[in-house]
């Protein structure tokens, strides 16, 4: 077979892909209201971590704007996250994908190209996007991923079967700002602020003007941790 779609049963496979986004944004809302969220396995994602820590995640980048003083504003606090790249990203800038790492972070395969709605490729064309920035992200940093985010977090029983076919833990989250928006500083941080231990927070580094992510997160790091909140980064919890 060879993987492709008509029109008609692509527009159906979109179309799945929609309420599947939906069903997950709502999984979610649970999520953020159980006292424990979700530690995920092989085949279903880790919406929380282990024990009283937090984990801060990032997304899309690395971008030469706003990955550097995001690395910088993290080692100030001693804070390490697990930052979810972009194949064609790391290609574009390997050297940021270096310093992410050397810096102590943990590196994630967040597709090559961040397709959306990720749920509704073939199962080939899941399996090239993934598998292709397995490699980008394995020749510049000499590091394998284990980890896996869909972009958007858009899950699928054929998203879920490739990621765990290739070796990948499944990653969501539990606390999400939607600072790709640019919401504005002050919503940012009220959402992040309510973070509670065992919690997954979404961020981005790409994708766009990441100026209120830095500025939030300043605030917030130093608020999470005044409060006793430890951060780890999210283990492969399969």
């Amino acid at each position: 077979m060879s993987g492709r779609r008509g029109p008609v049963t692509r527009l159906c496979w979109q179309l799945h892909a929609q309420v599947l986004h939906y069903l997950l944004f709502a999984y979610r809302g649970r999520q953020l209201l159980r006292r424990r969220p979700t530690l995920g396995n092989a085949h279903w994602p880790a919406f929380g971590v282990v024990g009283e820590e937090v984990a801060l995640t990032v997304d899309d980048g690395p971008h030469p704007r706003w990955t550097p003083p995001l690395l910088d504003l993290l080692d100030r606090h001693g804070v390490r996250a697990t930052f979810f790249l972009v194949g064609d990203r790391v290609r574009e800038y390997p050297d940021l994908a270096r310093q992410v790492l050397a810096a102590g972070h943990l590196i994630g395969n967040h597709s090559m190209s961040h397709p959306q709605p990720f749920a509704a490729l073939t199962r080939p064309e899941i399996r090239a996007e993934i598998a292709h920035a397995q490699r980008e992200i394995e020749d510049a940093t000499a590091v394998t991923p284990r980890l896996f985010r869909a972009p958007g977090g858009n899950w699928s029983p054929a998203v879920l079967r490739t990621t765990a076919d290739l070796g990948l833990a499944p990653v969501d989250w539990t606390v999400n700002p939607s600072d790709w928006r640019s919401p504005g500083v002050a919503r940012i941080v009220r959402t992040l602020s309510r973070t509670r231990p065992g919690q997954i927070m979404l961020c981005h580094d790409g994708g766009g003007d990441r100026s209120q992510t830095i500025a939030a997160l300043a605030e917030v790091l130093p608020r999470l941790t005044d409060r006793g909140l430890r951060f780890v980064t999210v283990p492969d919890q399969r």
